[in-house]
């Protein structure tokens, strides 16, 4: 079995790409730009319109979400912070502020619970938090589907210590994603890390309709169950 075949049976079997042992020719041979245009410009249309529907539902329940915040916690709404875009590009991403500590947004961990307000845990468990995020979308920096952007202190030492990092952004990022799906829990650690990775190049490479309409569906599935973070 050639290294060809063990890649493709590993991303069979996982749905993952084996990082330890592709190569940077993997990434020519596998990860075209051109003949995705056609689907890259229907994805644009959809991310639009989603983002402009979500907007619209936005601006309606904005004056409750902003009363909750301000009564559970005194401070600013909204909360910014930069990260890593499409071909390295940072931007500003928003969401709605759910924490307490500003200090454990510099962390790349998960939130302790007494971290987060009463009411962040509600816009938490319901992913209201996240629907500022349709602006990202508007503006161009961000898709519905992509892989999750992270800060750029993170990208900057995991591209130091794992191989193609970097390589995550070929694609704008996403609110939701074959890694978020696949690894929802993803820690710190370098194995998480990895994993997550090898989830992220699988979508890189093998990005389509389909596999956008799966994820969405998948994602719609979570959200009605309430089998949500």
């Amino acid at each position: 079995m050639t290294i060809s075949d063990l890649d493709k049976f590993y991303e069979n079997v996982t749905n993952r790409v084996p990082i330890s042992i592709i190569r940077e020719v993997w990434f020519l041979e596998n990860i075209g730009q051109s003949q995705r245009k056609f689907y890259e410009t229907g994805k644009r249309i959809f991310d639009v319109v989603g983002a402009v529907i979500l907007g619209i539902i936005t601006l309606v329940i904005l004056p409750f979400v902003v009363l909750a915040i301000e009564i559970s916690y005194p401070g600013p709404v909204f909360y910014k912070q930069q990260r890593v875009g499409r071909d390295g590009k940072i931007f500003t991403l928003m969401k709605f502020k759910s924490l307490t500590n500003k200090k454990s947004n510099q962390e790349m961990r998960k939130p302790y619970e007494k971290e987060m307000t009463f009411v962040g845990k509600f816009l938490r468990q319901t992913h209201i938090d996240e629907l500022p995020q349709v602006w990202n979308i508007l503006k161009n920096e961000m898709s519905f589907i992509g892989p999750r952007p992270e800060k750029p202190e993170f990208v900057e030492r995991l591209s130091n210590e794992i191989p193609f990092y970097e390589m995550r952004h070929l694609v704008k990022p996403g609110i939701t994603g074959w890694a978020q799906l696949h690894n929802p829990n993803a820690g710190p650690t370098f194995k998480e890390t990895m994993e997550k990775l090898q989830y992220d190049l699988y979508y890189v490479k093998n990005r389509s309709v389909f596999l956008d309409l799966s994820i969405a569906l998948k994602t719609l599935r979570i959200l009605i169950s309430g089998a949500g973070k």
